[in-house]
């Protein structure tokens, strides 16, 4: 007697097809929930699309991989609370493009770093970390100050995240030029950092 099953198995092509719906279910019952979430998530007061020298900071921070290393989610432990601040929250990543949440870390996460260190002291650290910090394992990124930003580029990305949704105004996208102008890769990154977790719940 030959069972259901054994037919399945024995045949690579219908596996193959019956796989391929079984994932493709899966996948739409993860993926679809989430679409409508998303939705739903409003910005937390004052968050707001990132102005155009912050916008260009985070992009220099993910060419250069940052993620790799600093993760930007306080996860709802107390130890995590007690070290970073107030655990992550989704409205705060609204327009986080691709979003920098995880809990791989080598160096600290960063999702409240915004106003703990001067510019300066960023200046140096990414310049040479163990200036600052003498143990630091971190690369240098001496290249960011040599580096300057391009208006046409920052202006069109933020036409394209205006398309898919980011409230960018006309005139935020007219100003985008003026907004970096003589500015290098590493004031973007600086001010980027600086606007990290600012308009976080306080407390843990």
């Amino acid at each position: 007697m030959t069972h259901s099953h054994e037919k399945v198995e024995t045949n690579v092509g219908m596996m193959a097809v019956l796989i391929a719906v079984a994932v493709s279910f899966g996948g739409l019952a993860e993926i679809v929930p989430l679409m409508h979430q998303a939705e739903a998530i409003q910005p937390l007061p004052g968050v707001k699309p990132y102005p155009a020298l912050q916008l260009a900071g985070r992009d220099v921070y993910v060419r250069e991989g940052c993620y790799n290393c600093h993760s930007q989610m306080v996860r709802t432990l107390r130890f995590e609370t007690e070290r970073y601040g107030h655990y992550s929250l989704a409205g705060e990543s609204v327009y986080d493009r691709p979003f920098q949440w995880g809990s791989k870390r080598t160096g600290p996460d960063l999702a409240r770093v915004g106003g703990r260190y001067s510019d300066d002291w960023h200046r140096v650290h990414l310049h040479n970390p163990r200036d600052v910090v003498p143990e630091s394992n971190m690369p240098g990124f001496p290249w960011l100050s040599e580096n300057k930003l391009d208006g046409e580029q920052v202006a069109q990305r933020m036409q394209a995240l205006k398309t898919i949704g980011d409230p960018y105004t006309d005139a935020d996208i007219a100003g985008a030029r003026a907004a970096v102008d003589g500015k290098t890769e590493l004031d973007a990154v600086v001010a980027y950092l600086q606007g990290l977790g600012r308009h976080a719940p306080r407390g843990g």
